[in-house]
């Protein structure tokens, strides 16, 4: 069994999360419930797998070798129930350099590239930094406290014909939705009606709660699966972002072999051998971390659903079909942003992600990573409660 429970120091490891607090945050002394990394350990068999390559003391180039194909194709069929061959296997250091590869390889200077707001906020970057436009069809918040597609919306800008390319998150960060089979088969109809490119970052592919099933985009049809990159990677899922090894998928071998040829272009030749041996461990081996993962997140989701509900009503939660990343609605604490950085950060000590870097109508909103033991997410609803009551 795993401790999720286990508090493990993670100061003086150069954590982002932890050791980057006092430059982005200005203090040292708050909680860190803000970057998409999970404060607990990769599953055993990774970690052994590290440990017995770092042992080994040659840290030679590496290929991906066939025992590396196996495990991804095993890991997406065994879970997933999608069939993925070799041949449509690339690589990526991780999912935003994939993005990176993808604007330059399907887009020319001037283009517009598709999103979806409120969204994890580096598609913004991966747009604009290289001379493409951001054009955003935002989400809609429903009565009923879930966000859905506006496809009016979706199909008007769509068909634009600068419109070339769209990011896809699926599941959905921040707002946690975990899209169904016919709103992405919607989608994916809309985009082939209109020759747009699909790449589906699918990196919380992993993290579903009961109730709701990942469809990997690739997976919705042939004439779709043609249309579409798909993009994930053990990171999330493993606790493994510092391996650096992230995957890209595409069934077109046009699409594959552009793909590649930016990835070339810019020398990006493999995984590290440490990324590699993690891989396939976290592949073959760790089906039983996620299946014991999955309910304690649960958990946590509970804990804070239920705190929210009786003691801090003035946040809402949007209830997560997925991802470990919760979306908190805060505007009846303060609807300015700076208001609500000051609260959370200088009065309750808790350093979450703004939501003003989402997208233009995400000021309101908060992001909690519950990623975490308990206790910790307990101590930070505490400061809050207290902040909200010395207010």
């Amino acid at each position: 069994m795993y401790d999720f429970d286990r508090i493990i120091e993670r100061r003086g490891t150069d954590s982002i999360k932890w050791n980057g607090l006092e430059e982005r945050f200005g203090s040292e002394d708050v909680i860190p419930l803000w970057v998409a990394d999970m404060d607990f350990p990769a599953p055993d068999p990774v970690v052994r797998a590290v440990r017995e390559r770092a042992d080994h003391g040659i840290f030679g180039y590496t290929y991906n070798t066939e025992r590396f194909y196996n495990a991804v194709t095993g890991w997406l069929k065994r879970r997933h129930g999608w069939e993925v061959f070799r041949d449509e296997i690339s690589f990526s250091p991780g999912i935003v350099t994939a993005l990176v590869m993808i604007v330059k390889a399907f887009s020319k200077s001037g283009d517009q590239v598709l999103v979806q707001s409120p969204v994890y906020y580096p598609f913004f970057d991966v747009i604009r930094k290289n001379g493409r436009t951001v054009i955003d069809s935002p989400l809609v918040l429903g009565e009923a406290g879930r966000y859905e597609i506006d496809f009016e919306d979706l199909e008007e800008k769509l068909a634009r014909k600068e419109t070339t390319l769209m990011l896809l998150c699926s599941p959905h960060n921040p707002v946690g939705r975990v899209w169904t089979r016919e709103e992405l088969t919607r989608i994916g109809e809309l985009c082939l009606a209109h020759g747009v490119l699909v790449a589906a970052d699918e990196i919380h592919c992993d993290f579903v709660y009961p109730g709701h099933r990942f469809i990997p985009f690739m997976s919705l049809g042939e004439e779709m699966g043609m249309n579409g990159l798909s993009l994930m990677a053990p990171s999330k899922t493993f606790n493994m972002a510092g391996l650096k090894s992230s995957l890209v998928m595409a069934k077109d071998p046009e699409i594959f072999k552009a793909y590649n040829a930016v990835l070339d272009a810019h020398h990006l030749e493999g995984m590290n051998c440490f990324g590699l041996a993690g891989t396939v461990a976290a592949y073959e081996e760790g089906d039983e971390y996620v299946d014991q993962l999955i309910p304690y997140l649960e958990g946590n989701v509970t804990l804070v659903r239920n705190f929210l509900r009786e003691k801090m009503p003035q946040i809402k939660l949007i209830e997560p079909e997925g991802t470990y990343l919760l979306w908190l609605d805060c505007q009846a604490v303060s609807g300015d942003p700076r208001g609500l950085k000051d609260f959370f950060l200088k009065k309750a000590r808790v350093a979450l992600s703004p939501g003003a870097v989402f997208g233009p109508t995400a000021h309101p909103f908060m992001r909690m990573n519950i990623g975490c033991p308990r206790s910790l997410i307990a101590e930070a609803l505490s400061r809050i409660e207290g902040a909200w009551k010395r207010s």
